[in-house]
């Protein structure tokens, strides 16, 4: 399946600004991790690295971003309970937490780390809350960016 939007650019504070930007239709959800991930490549990567930005539309109502970079070897780690005076490692946790699914794909050289949400319109239930097989008892669609409710019940 093709994308249905491909955005490529230099890692920078700058052009995290503008992912935002061009993602602002897909949903706040998928504009914070794409925030996320791309941030995550100008720290570990370096800036002024080119990166590749792609959504998919997914069967049963999923956003696919996929981000890639040319380091095969910086792969993301979860880090487990940042403690509350530090000044980073929250990101993948939050991407962990707003995402029914994420992983790593690396090929020729190139690594994509992706992630798939429900949106806000891709929502088909009333009560707003099954699960899915992938997380049990994530909510549909996710709950939300900082300050609201958490994503798992």
């Amino acid at each position: 399946m093709r994308p249905v939007m491909t955005l490529e650019l230099l890692a920078s504070p700058a052009g995290v600004s503008g992912v935002r930007r061009a993602l602002c239709s897909y949903g706040t959800d998928v504009q914070l991790c794409a925030s996320e991930l791309v941030t995550n490549v100008i720290r570990h990567v370096g800036e002024t690295v080119p990166v590749t930005v792609r959504v998919w539309r997914e069967e049963g109502g999923r956003i696919r971003l996929g981000v890639s970079d040319p380091d095969p070897r910086a792969l993301p780690v979860l880090v487990a309970g940042a403690d509350t005076e530090a000044e980073s490692g929250r990101g993948l946790a939050l991407l962990d937490a707003l995402a029914v699914r994420w992983g790593v794909e690396r090929e020729g050289g190139r690594k994509t780390v992706w992630c798939e949400l429900f949106t806000g319109a891709d929502a088909g239930s009333d009560t707003g809350t099954p699960g899915t097989p992938e997380r049990p008892g994530r909510r549909r669609p996710s709950a939300g960016a900082l300050g609201h409710s958490s994503a798992r019940s």
